[in-house]
């Protein structure tokens, strides 16, 4: 087992990372940019640097941060998730320097990046994928709207080295494809440097269904059962639930040997995710390959037991995966929310600033993943997610309630939060339904909006003004 990991990313990601390290009696070491230098993950860590005083530097100088590795003494580098966690360069630099990198090895990262390369192993190994094309980059607008007619609207457009929701365009027409093809390929460009584009069928009300696998060095690969992340605006992730409450077992157990079977395409070690397109016949289709742990990993750990960023630590060690598929089953259901710094009402703007007050949700079977704190200064230089409200219950209509009542008792003040549409969609009668899909949200925005709201404080305060005037001080 290693000695001393170090933690190349922020936030709770970082912090959930030195828990586990803790646990297994691993020192730790945190980077950090000098805006960061109050955060909780540089004090939680045995120890802290500062790679760059620029705030994205820090996390994205793979070369910077091998050499504190390697002057600090440690043995690995856990990416985490965002930032340099899927550079199939950077993980090839950090084992070329002696280091362990914990995740798959770099040409995995590489050719599994690549949709388009992905896709093709995926067909070849038998595994169903949507039907799309080759890059089309080379192809006249003819050519590409005589693919798409073929293949039949709506498609969709995709960058090859896409993620996060960038480089994505849904095109419904022949007039929409060329400032759609033009549009993604700038997008593609200036977040991945390569403005390759492919097209693909565009599945219309699918659920995005992804399944957790986990494999040692030896070729021992099992999946973690489901998770549906079809609530998402804009294809970023705002809810998620595992298992799955809508799912058949038989379609659970056919998407699941899928899923290892498609790892094993892949030549897959460490944790990742099969993310499919499932439609409203129950045929699925293989979307993509995470190569990393994902945001959500929490629910996951919540419905099996199992620790999953330990287990990452350990099979990266070398250790043999000491689970069988029939050992996996899940316990009730999970429910994770993202909490974001973001003004709702003002088309869900980053709202950065000092937390002023601070009482996260309690109770049983209430997590919350986080890393800010009271009189923290969220900065302006990073994603909004601020923490994960995870809830667990023996059945998926009580784990409803649980986070309805998690999300009435977490405060946070100071900034402008996600929790009043997050509890907007929590008591929604279509999400205790299970009624959803990935254009749930942009069906139901104005509904699910908030009500403008005074603050309780600001109440108070305006009465006690209001009495002070009429005593006549």
């Amino acid at each position: 087992m290693f000695s001393k990991i170090l933690i190349a990313n922020r936030g709770e990601i970082a912090v959930r990372i030195i828990r586990a390290c803790n646990d297994l009696h691993i020192k730790s070491v945190a980077i950090y940019s000098r805006i960061d230098k109050e955060s909780m993950h540089v004090k939680m860590a045995s120890e802290s640097h500062e790679v760059s005083a620029d705030p994205l530097k820090a996390y994205l100088d793979g070369d910077a941060i091998i050499e504190v590795a390697l002057s600090c003494g440690a043995e690995a580098i856990h990416p985490g998730y965002g930032f340099l966690s899927e550079n199939a360069e950077f993980a090839k630099k950090v084992s070329e320097a002696g280091l362990v990198w914990i995740g798959p090895d770099s040409s995995v990262i590489a050719r599994m990046g690549d949709k388009k390369a992905a896709r093709d192993l995926m067909q070849k190994n038998g595994i169903p994928i949507v039907p799309g094309t080759d890059i089309i980059n080379n192809c006249s607008i003819q050519e590409i709207k005589a693919m798409a007619n073929k293949i039949g609207y709506p498609v969709i457009l995709k960058a090859s080295n896409g993620g996060g929701g960038k480089g994505i365009r849904v095109v419904r027409s022949d007039h929409e494809i060329e400032e759609n093809l033009n549009a993604c390929k700038r997008e593609a460009m200036a977040f991945f440097k390569n403005d390759d584009v492919f097209m693909e069928k565009y599945i219309e009300n699918p659920k995005h269904i992804e399944f957790q696998i986990i494999g040692d060095n030896y070729g021992n690969i099992i999946h973690l059962l489901e998770r549906d992340c079809s609530i998402q605006r804009r294809h970023q992730k705002l809810v998620e639930i595992a298992p799955s409450p809508t799912m058949s077992l038989d379609l659970r157990r056919r998407m699941g040997s899928v899923a290892v079977a498609a790892a094993k395409a892949a030549k897959y070690t460490n944790a990742g995710t099969i993310e499919f397109l499932v439609d409203d016949l129950g045929r699925f289709y293989f979307m993509e390959m995470n190569t990393r742990i994902q945001v959500e990993h929490g629910i996951t750990e919540e419905i099996t037991g199992f620790d999953l960023i330990g287990r990452q630590i350990r099979c990266a060690a070398g250790e043999i995966l000491d689970l069988n598929q029939s050992e996996v089953l899940h316990q009730g259901y999970a429910i994770e929310v993202r909490i974001n710094a973001e003004d709702v009402a003002n088309d869900f703007k980053p709202n950065p600033g000092k937390i002023t007050t601070y009482y996260p949700a309690l109770g049983p079977f209430v997590r919350i993943d986080s890393a800010v704190y009271k009189d923290y200064t969220i900065p302006p230089n990073y994603d909004s997610m601020i923490a994960k409200l995870i809830v667990r219950a023996s059945s998926y209509d009580l784990a409803v309630n649980k986070l309805i009542r998690a999300l009435e008792e977490f405060t946070i003040r100071g900034i402008k939060t996600t929790i009043p549409f997050l509890l907007n969609i929590a008591k929604d009668k279509d999400f205790r339904k299970g009624n959803y899909d990935t254009l749930y949200l942009e069906s139901k925005m104005q509904e699910l909006m908030p009500n403008e709201t005074i603050n309780k404080d600001d109440i108070a305060a305006a009465i006690a003004a209001a009495i002070a005037i009429k005593a006549g001080y």
